[in-house]
C-alpha cells in the first residue's frame, strides 16, 4: 500500500508547472483520487466559493500549488495583485481546509521569501533576518505570511501543516508569456524566436505567438531590426548577467513535495528544529550566473546571433542559493540535471 493509496487529495494549480508535475508523482505513487477545479470552476480568491467547495468535496490532504506569479518585471509592475491575490489564495484555502477537518496539508512558497542579502546558500533560519528585494518584496510578504499560517494552526489547532521553499523552478507547463515569464522560459521563448527570426521563418514566430501570447513590441523591434547598423535579429536581456540563480525541475520540485508530505512527524520535527517553523528550502544546490544560463539556452535552442544585456535594467537579487541539506540528510536528491531538463523542456515547448 503507497501512503496516498486510500486518500482523496486536492491539488490547488493542477493546471500550472508544479501543481501539474505533483498531480503526475501522485499518479505514479497510486493515489487514490486526486481533486481538482480549475479558475473558472473555483475562483480561491473568493472566501465563500472555496468554502463551498470544500463543503461538496471530502477531502483528506491539500497540496497549494496555486499562486499568482511572475518574474521582475510582472512583480514589480503589479506589486498590489501579487500581494492581495496571494494572501487570498492562502488564506482561503488554509483556513476551509481546516474548517472542514483537513489535517495534512502542504504549501509551496518560493525562495525569494529570504533577505536580499542572507549569507549564502540561504538556510532556513535566515528567514526575516534582513530586509528583502524590493522587486519581488510583495510576492514574498504573502509567502512568509503563508508560512506563519500553517504555523499558527499547527501550533493553535494541532493540524499537520507543512511547507516547502523551491527555488526556482521550470519544465512543462510553464508560463512563457513574455510580460509575466520567470527568466528561464523567458530565454527559451526569446531565443527561440530570434532563432526562428534569423532564419526567416515568420510562419514560425507567427505559430509561436499564436499559441504562447503577444509578442511585446520591443522584442519583436530586435527581431525585425537588431540594435545595430547590421539589422540581424538580436536578443535583448534585462540587466549585466552577473546574478547567480539556482534552478530545479518542476517533476523533481513534486518528487520533494511528496518526500515532505510523508515524512513522519517526529522526523518533520527534527529537520526543522532549528528553526522552529514548518518549511523545508527545496532546490538543487547549485547555481550559475544568468549569462551562463543564457548562454546553456542559446546552445540548446541553436541561436548563435547576437545577445544585448541591458545594463539600465534591474538584476535582482545578487544570489539566491538555497541551503537544501536538511531535506538531503534525510534523504532526498533531485535526479534531473539542468542542460537535460531545458532540452527535454524545450522539446515539449516545440511540441
Amino acid at each position: 500500500m503507497t501512503p496516498f493509496e486510500n486518500e482523496t487529495i486536492y491539488v490547488a494549480g493542477h493546471n500550472g508547472m508544479v501543481g501539474s508535475a505533483v498531480c503526475r508523482k501522485l499518479t505514479e505513487k497510486g493515489v487514490g483520487r486526486i481533486v481538482t477545479a480549475g479558475h473558472q470552476q473555483l475562483d480561491l480568491v473568493d472566501q465563500q466559493a472555496v468554502r463551498a467547495f470544500f463543503a461538496v468535496h471530502r477531502i483528506d490532504r491539500v497540496v497549494v500549488a496555486a499562486a499568482r506569479v511572475g518574474g521582475i518585471h510582472a512583480n514589480d509592475t503589479y506589486p498590489a495583485e501579487f500581494l492581495y491575490d496571494n494572501l487570498m489564495i492562502e488564506a482561503n484555502i488554509l483556513h476551509e481546509a481546516f474548517r472542514a477537518g483537513v489535517k495534512h496539508l502542504l504549501f509551496l512558497g518560493s525562495s525569494c521569501i529570504y533577505p536580499k542579502h542572507a549569507p549564502q546558500p540561504m538556510v532556513e533560519a535566515s528567514l526575516l533576518t534582513g530586509p528583502l528585494e524590493p522587486t519581488n518584496q510583495a510576492y514574498a510578504i504573502a509567502k512568509i505570511a503563508g508560512i506563519h499560517m500553517c504555523e499558527a494552526y499547527n501550533r493553535q489547532y494541532g493540524t499537520a501543516y507543512r511547507a516547502v521553499m523551491p527555488t526556482n523552478l521550470y519544465g512543462p507547463n510553464d508560463n512563457y508569456d513574455l510580460e509575466s515569464s520567470h527568466v528561464l522560459p523567458a530565454l527559451i521563448r526569446k531565443f527561440h524566436l530570434a532563432k526562428c527570426a534569423t532564419e526567416g521563418d515568420w510562419e514560425a514566430v507567427q505559430r509561436d505567438e499564436d499559441r504562447y501570447g503577444p509578442i511585446p513590441e520591443d522584442v519583436r523591434a530586435m527581431l525585425q531590426g537588431g540594435s545595430d547598423a547590421s539589422g540581424a535579429p538580436v536578443v535583448r536581456l534585462w540587466g549585466t548577467g552577473s546574478p547567480y540563480r539556482e534552478f530545479l525541475h518542476a517533476d523533481d520540485a513534486a518528487g520533494a513535495c511528496l518526500f515532505v508530505m510523508v515524512m513522519p512527524p517526529e522526523t518533520f520535527a527534527e529537520a526543522t528544529g532549528e528553526h522552529g517553523l514548518p518549511f523545508l528550502n527545496v532546490g538543487s544546490g547549485e547555481d550559475r550566473t544568468i549569462r551562463e544560463l543564457a548562454d546553456l539556452i542559446a546552445r540548446v535552442v541553436g541561436y548563435r546571433g547576437e545577445v544585448f544585456w541591458d545594463a539600465d535594467r534591474p538584476d535582482g537579487t545578487p544570489r539566491k542559493l538555497l541551503d537544501v541539506s536538511k531535506l538531503r540528510d534525510f534523504g532526498w536528491e533531485p535526479s534531473i540535471g539542468l542542460e537535460q531538463g531545458i532540452r527535454e523542456t524545450y522539446r515539449e515547448y516545440l511540441s
